[in-house]
């Protein structure tokens, strides 16, 4: 068993929306440098989940330690803890590749010295140092996903989310925006939490997965530990196991047919 201290512990985790309960006394924990999968069908509560970790909601109940801070007393601390790259692009258009970058150094107050050289190095890791006085209207979507990347990076943080970073782009694109992924957990020990629809990417890059289905942590283990646990032989198959078939409504869709329905009677 490993002695080393999680970089992230949640316990007891709850989210509720009045009457909808979004996640559930969720608890797992995540050791420093792990790739680790949150995954589960649309509206199961990830998104959720990660606004919780990162500060934007505050849970309900429960409680969430993230590189030694608790988000509702040290927000600041653990803001500087982490770089996101959200499901929505986030950057702002108008702007060039550089300017989203420096205005980024400047909200996480990344002193000008540093920031000149950080922002050189990531845009070359990105293949975007050719391209930092492009407005980022001009980009395509992969070219704005690793943009995205690169800035979640500047303030060096200890974990990187990214809430499915590859939504809508095609393989060669994926592909390439994993290898950085990867790169920067070898040779940099950042932890990535990440959430995806792409089984094969979570079977691929994983080091452990945590299934969350209606608000529920339903299972947690290395790929071969969820084959194993539901008798199947892809990722795929054990996610369909544990979640089921149906085609899901997103959290959104549920709340708003709840305040419906609460109009009606």
């Amino acid at each position: 068993m490993s002695t080393t201290t999680p970089i992230i512990t949640v316990s007891g985790l709850t989210k509720k929306f009045k009457d909808l309960v979004a996640v559930n006394n969720i608890s797992f924990s995540v050791l420093p440098g792990e790739i680790f999968a949150f995954l589960g069908p649309n509206g199961a509560g990830k998104s959720t989940t990660i606004k919780m970790l990162t500060t934007l909601l505050r849970a309900s109940s429960g409680t969430i330690n993230l590189n030694g801070f608790d988000p509702i007393i040290q927000p600041y601390q653990v803001r500087q803890s982490f770089g996101i790259v959200f499901q929505d692009h986030s950057l702002d258009d108008d702007l060039t590749a550089y300017e989203n970058m420096h205005f980024h150094a400047v909200l996480y107050k990344v002193p000008k010295a540093v920031s000149t050289q950080r922002i050189e190095e990531l845009l070359k890791m990105v293949e975007l140092w050719d391209r930092k006085n492009d407005m980022v209207k001009t980009f395509s979507g992969g070219m704005k996903r690793r943009l995205e990347i690169a800035r979640g990076l500047l303030h060096q943080p200890k974990v990187l989310f990214l809430d499915e970073p590859t939504l809508g782009l095609d393989p060669q694109t994926r592909n390439h925006i994993w290898n950085y992924i990867i790169n920067l957990n070898k040779e940099n020990g950042i932890t990535v939490f990440f959430t995806t629809h792409y089984m094969e990417e979570a079977q691929k890059v994983a080091g452990r997965i945590a299934v969350i289905d209606h608000g529920q942590i339903v299972a947690q283990g290395t790929v071969a530990e969820l084959e194993q646990k539901t008798q199947t032989d892809t990722l795929e198959e054990a996610f369909l196991s544990l979640t089921g078939h149906e085609i899901r409504e997103e959290a959104g869709s549920q709340l708003d047919r709840m305040r419906r329905m609460k109009r009606l009677h």
